[in-house]
């Protein structure tokens, strides 16, 4: 008997490039349906870099990125595989912002991977896949969605 798998929509979340976009990171993404990117991308050409992978490459604007992401959202709603998705640099931001019928939420900012569950919302922070700072890992996370779930695994990149 055969049975069909469950579809699973597999979604990038990087932040904190400041403007480094590493060939790990690329690695860690491959297969990616979607990336999230949860600001202080640094320069567009790591957008560009993350669109040779998919086309569907999503961005918010962090505290650093300057003039040329002022094009780019402080924090945007994205659907997935009928999911809904807040994405923003800043966790502090959601201070005004409601996750009534989010199912995930992915900031950046800290530089500190982390995944934890609140109210039922997933809570995601990829961590930093740029430049080291201090002795937090560099990494990158990943975003699995199913008709029953949604599981986010942290990947911390060989640098």
């Amino acid at each position: 008997m055969h049975t069909a798998r469950a579809r699973v929509t597999d979604v990038g979340l990087i932040s904190d490039t400041h403007g480094k976009l590493r060939q790990e990171a690329l690695v860690a993404l491959r297969g990616c349906e979607v990336v999230l990117h949860a600001g202080d991308v640094g320069r567009p050409e790591v957008l560009e870099g993350l669109r040779e992978l998919t086309p569907q490459v999503i961005a918010v604007r962090g505290n650093v990125d300057g003039e040329w992401a002022a094009g780019l959202p402080e924090l945007t709603e994205v659907q997935v595989a009928g999911r809904r998705i807040l994405l923003l640099h800043d966790l502090k931001q959601l201070d005004t912002q409601s996750t009534t019928g989010i199912d995930v939420v992915v900031s950046g900012h800290s530089h500190q991977p982390r995944i934890e569950r609140r109210d039922g919302v997933l809570y995601v922070n990829p961590g930093s896949a740029g430049p080291r700072r201090f002795r937090l890992p560099v990494a990158i996370a990943r975003l699995e969605i199913s008709a029953t779930r949604v599981e986010a695994v942290i990947v911390e990149l060989p640098v």
